[in-house]
């Protein structure tokens, strides 16, 4: 094997591990959004106004959040398949995705490291979204107070 077909695997397999890691994360962002909506459905009426908007818009931030989980959730699997090599290359990648209505055929190759590159920025996207609701979150836990 080449020296760079094994630093690929690695690449492949640490990107996996990373992503997969992403699981608590997503994890945090769901209980957030499930308590926002249990606040909202048990106590809504007597939410102070100040503090409904904030469990609300967690509320609202978790659809997202769930899209960029189920993605990073994908993306671990496919990165480990491609450190496994149980996918012949990157072409056959976006051949089967491309298949699934997953993805349009690319105009150009991606290379690996553009794809490495497209998960951490996923990654990213996530943990924004995920930070959004927390503040959101406690800002509400806050004023839920003041009247």
């Amino acid at each position: 094997m080449s020296a760079q077909n094994d630093n690929d695997r690695a690449l492949c397999a640490a990107t996996a591990g990373l992503l997969k890691a992403s699981g608590r994360i997503s994890a945090w962002g769901l209980a957030l959004a499930v308590v926002g909506m249990a606040v909202l459905a048990l106590t809504g009426r007597s939410l102070p106004l100040v503090s409904w908007p904030g469990f609300a818009a967690v509320v609202v931030l978790g659809l997202p959040e769930r899209y960029l989980a189920f993605r990073l959730q994908l993306d671990a699997g496919l990165f480990k398949d491609l450190s496994a090599q149980n996918m012949a290359s990157l072409a056959a990648l976006d051949h089967a995705l491309q298949r699934l209505g997953l993805r349009k055929a690319p105009d150009a190759p991606r290379t690996l490291e553009d794809r490495v590159l497209g998960a951490r920025q996923l990654l990213q996207r996530h943990g924004i979204v995920v930070v959004c609701q927390s503040a959101l979150f406690l800002l509400a836990l806050l004023t839920e107070d003041l009247r």
